[in-house]
């Protein structure tokens, strides 16, 4: 007979290797479909290495991938930490993005070192506007705000359109529907020269490590773990519940603001309604392969970035579907999911006793 019994407590090196086998494990699951379409699996994952890997161009290119990942990764990851299911960073994406492309696109004219920080703070307080919406219907109503924060999405993406339409609208754009661009002003600096990589990764850096200190080291940091673990009984210790959730809603949704932010600021320059490819869904995907570990989100990110972006190069190569990185992702997921559930409990086999 066999028996789910709970574990008394996970290792940490446990922790650490869960999602690093289930990375392993999602490429050689992956290996199957990749045989059933004709490509030899060896030189395809080769082919994936070197399109991330080969040069300075393609390593950069996975970086820049990589960072609105980091900022969505984050967002979910800080929010799920207080049991707070913040599925709506897709829409604060956009909201952040917008709020960058009303402030940076000439409506203020300042100096770099002002118009940076306020396109910024712009895009992180749009984000997090977005955010506070759901949490209050939750701490207020008892509205679910998995259901809330993703229909807000689908709104947030029909205005973003409307204003594209109307008052965002370019007018030198000869039609298309995208906002007027950045100012150079208001642009976030390139890190490498005649590359795509900006000064939002480094934003992106600095956020991961200041949540991590927030986190494991302050008071705020403490009451968010004890809402998460047991919202009643962090209640009764005398913690003020609603606040902390209103404050990590917050914060949650600034960060995913901050992603669009470092799109159109730092990379596209302009907002366009096909903005994201879903970089706040793929930041749930990141947070869970992290453990909601802000450091862990970094790696995490720069793992399915890696997968994304040599996917594209093996798809070019070899003539292989680039959504085998879709694929991948989803099975790393799947793989992170099946290895905490282990994690937490373990099988135990029960002999039977013979009948008297």
């Amino acid at each position: 007979m066999i028996s789910i019994e709970p574990r008394q407590q996970i290792s940490r090196g446990m922790r650490i290797a869960i999602p690093i086998i289930a990375a392993l494990m999602a490429l050689m699951l992956a290996a199957i479909p990749l045989a059933f379409a004709g490509a030899p699996i060896l030189s395809a994952y080769g082919q994936m290495f070197t399109g991330v890997f080969g040069s300075v161009f393609s390593f950069t290119e996975m970086l820049t991938r990589a960072t609105p990942l980091i900022f969505t990764g984050l967002a979910a990851a800080f929010a799920f930490r207080a049991r707070l299911w913040n599925i709506g960073a897709e829409g604060q994406l956009y909201l952040g993005a917008m709020a960058a492309v009303a402030v940076g696109s000439g409506a203020i004219g300042a100096p770099a070192f002002v118009m940076v920080p306020l396109v910024l703070l712009a895009g992180a307080l749009a984000g997090g506007i977005g955010m506070l919406g759901p949490a209050v219907l939750k701490t207020r109503f008892g509205a679910d705000e998995v259901v809330t924060s993703l229909l807000l999405n689908f709104i947030i993406l029909i205005f973003v359109q409307m204003m594209l339409e109307g008052p965002l609208k370019d007018p030198m754009g000869l039609g298309w529907p995208q906002s007027e661009p950045i100012i150079d002003a208001a642009t976030l600096p390139r890190l490498v020269s005649r590359m795509r990589i900006h000064a939002g990764l480094l934003v992106a850096l600095v956020m991961a490590l200041v949540l991590h200190v927030v986190l494991g080291k302050t008071v705020w940091g403490f009451r968010i773990r004890a809402v998460g673990e047991n919202a009643a009984a962090a209640r009764h210790a005398g913690i003020a519940v609603n606040k902390t959730l209103l404050g990590v809603a917050m914060v949650s949704g600034a960060l995913a603001g901050l992603a669009g932010v470092s799109e159109v600021a730092g990379l596209k320059g302009y907002l366009t309604a096909d903005l994201s490819p879903g970089f706040g869904y793929a930041g749930i995907v990141v947070a869970m392969l992290a453990g909601l570990s802000p450091l862990g989100v970094v790696l995490a990110a720069l793992y399915v970035a890696s997968v994304f972006v040599g996917a594209d190069s093996m798809s070019r190569a070899m003539g292989v579907s680039s959504f085998l990185a879709d694929l991948v992702v989803s099975l790393s997921l799947i793989c992170v999911l099946i290895g905490g559930f282990f994690a937490r409990y373990r099988l135990v086999w029960h002999r039977k006793e013979n009948a008297a």
